[in-house]
């Protein structure tokens, strides 16, 4: 038997934030011994590899919270990371967009927050938004030009080589089944029965971070359900529809921003997403179905508070999804030109929500610590915008 190969640092998932927190570590601690793992057999294949690559400016959260005080450090950090390894980024603004008298007052508390966020919004009225954004209608909008979008995958691949040129070590096809903590030691075993071990373990499962955590033995408040995010794609004759990324006013209770016209980086036009509660961890489709899966939600004693709370939403949700003219009347409510065969078949997302046991959505961080472990329970949108200084405040928390 082969002796089981020991770290400083063992990594459980290789999205994004996985590999900031590794290349941040070995800049921190140059010549320590950190293994990558994931079971997935490439970097960036669920959360990371999946959203509509929108680099947030920090227009909805909590002046002076984590999330807002993260995603202005985070639009800065990977705008700089990106011009310095040459990754695509574009600056192109975002147009949210009250298109009734309900949304209104919801711009303008969006309005005053960008304000107290420390960005520059601008206030269009009826007339200024149809000159900036013709196929656009509305009552009006707030224009936020720091918006921008980029290749969250690219920016992955990135970190992860200069992780490996800095000494690091990244495995595929590890996915992980047993964690024991014992003697200021961490075990990790993997399915196919190989063992490795590490004086720390740093949990960036995301979908799967919650069992991680009961895979060691430790309890929570809280557990991820997914909730699939459907994207489409318009045509190639709508790649000039839009100016800018064009959102709808969000519900503010939710975490979900809406619908959304999103230019993508590779200069195609994509609507989306909705939020449907998905019948698999990793289900992209209505096809993916895991009994496991689905009895770990509906059996969650925070599910049914939740769904209680929500269920309008919830239907609409799942009306939406599975009648694509449904679909179509979010879209048309502020860009009427798109019709119902401009929405063409576009990859899914699954977004890791976090819910407590009373049933209330998690809208900040949490982690679960041990002497020699941290999981990182929950790192809610905008997680990807906010990975580099996520990854800092991670590595601070290892080195403590």
């Amino acid at each position: 038997m082969s002796k089981t190969q020991q770290y400083d640092l063992i990594i459980a998932g290789a999205g994004i934030l996985g590999a900031a927190s590794a290349w941040q570590y070995l800049q921190r601690r140059p010549g320590s011994k950190v293994l990558v793992i994931d079971k997935e057999s490439q970097p960036a294949s669920h959360q990371t590899g999946r959203n509509s690559g929108v680099v947030h400016a920090g227009v909805y959260y909590p002046p002076g919270s984590l999330k807002a005080r993260y995603c202005r450090e985070g639009l800065e950090q990977t705008k700089a990371f990106c011009q310095q390894e040459n990754i695509a980024w574009l600056q192109c603004g975002k147009l949210i967009v009250a298109t009734d008298s309900a949304e209104m007052s919801g711009l303008a508390a969006l309005h005053s927050r960008s304000h107290e966020n420390g960005l520059s919004p601008q206030w269009l009225d009826a007339d200024e938004l149809k000159k900036r954004e013709p196929a656009v209608k509305g009552m009006a909008g707030i224009f936020i030009q720091e918006t921008a979008i980029t290749d969250y995958p690219g920016i992955t691949r990135s970190m992860l080589t200069k992780f490996e040129n800095a000494g690091g070590c990244i495995q595929f096809n590890r996915e992980v089944n047993e964690i024991t903590e014992r003697e200021g030691n961490i075990l990790v075993t993997c399915a196919d029965g190989q063992s490795v071990a590490a004086t720390q373990f740093l949990n960036c499962a995301g979908l799967m971070a919650d069992r991680l955590i009961a895979l060691q033995g430790l309890k929570t408040d809280f557990r991820i359900l997914p909730f699939r995010g459907e994207y489409y794609q318009l045509p190639e004759k709508y790649n000039q529809i839009v100016n800018h990324l064009i959102y709808p006013v969000p519900d503010p209770q939710l975490p979900f921003l809406g619908v959304h016209l999103t230019r993508m980086i590779d200069g195609s036009v994509t609507v989306g997403p909705n939020a449907v509660l998905a019948l698999a961890r990793e289900g992209y489709s209505w096809s993916d179905v895991n009994l496991k899966d689905c009895w770990d939600s509906f059996t969650y004693k925070g599910f049914w508070p939740l769904a209680k709370r929500f269920w309008r939403s919830g239907f609409n949700e799942f009306q939406q999804s599975l009648r694509k003219s449904e679909y179509l009347k979010r879209v048309q409510k502020y860009c009427p030109q798109i019709q119902l065969e401009d929405l063409q078949p576009y990859r899914h997302g699954v977004r890791a929500q976090a819910v407590t046991d009373s049933g209330d959505l998690l809208h900040d961080f949490r982690f679960v610590q041990t002497h020699n472990s941290l999981h990182v329970g929950n790192a809610p949108s905008p997680a990807a915008t906010s990975a580099i200084p996520i990854a800092k405040a991670v590595v601070e928390k290892l080195l403590g």
